[in-house]
């Protein structure tokens, strides 16, 4: 069993959580590599706002509770702009606490990637690769809509 825990932007920090929830749950998104694995969510906060003060402490909460891996939540890319912090997450994490981090969690709605592929903000080398597990077809982005 895997056992992983979500943070998510502290901009949505009222989110209930419905988009990952449903994602997790259909494995799709990000989660679509657990598909033939029981997932168990041992945490769910928010970085605790720019710069991610939260983002110190939350993965060693996550740790004792047994999480292995952390998934940034889709908001921190699908929001504009997307998080300025991110890339520093992806190598913090990992070198804090050993943990693996997955960037998402649920697909990217169509309505959030049409406009940064006009706005251009994913076309970085750096941003193609880390939306990849969030990137799904077109009819999955409309799901998520």
């Amino acid at each position: 069993m895997k056992k992983i825990g979500i943070i998510i932007c502290d901009r949505y920090k009222t989110c209930a959580g419905g988009k990952c929830f449903k994602a997790l749950q259909e494995r799709s998104g990000a989660f679509e590599k657990y598909a033939h694995e029981e997932v168990e969510l041992v945490g769910y906060t928010t970085c605790g706002g720019c710069p991610g003060g939260n983002i110190e402490y939350a993965p060693e909460e996550m740790k004792k509770n047994g999480a292995e891996i952390i998934h940034l939540a889709t908001g921190f890319v699908v929001g504009y702009p997307p998080c300025p912090h991110l890339f520093e997450f992806m190598k913090f994490i990992p070198e804090k606490y050993g943990m693996e981090v997955v960037v998402g969690t649920h697909p990217i709605p169509e309505k959030y990637y049409t406009t940064h592929l006009a706005l251009g903000t994913w076309e970085s080398e750096q941003w193609k690769k880390a939306i990849t597990e969030v990137l799904p077809s077109r009819e999955i982005r409309l799901s998520y809509d």
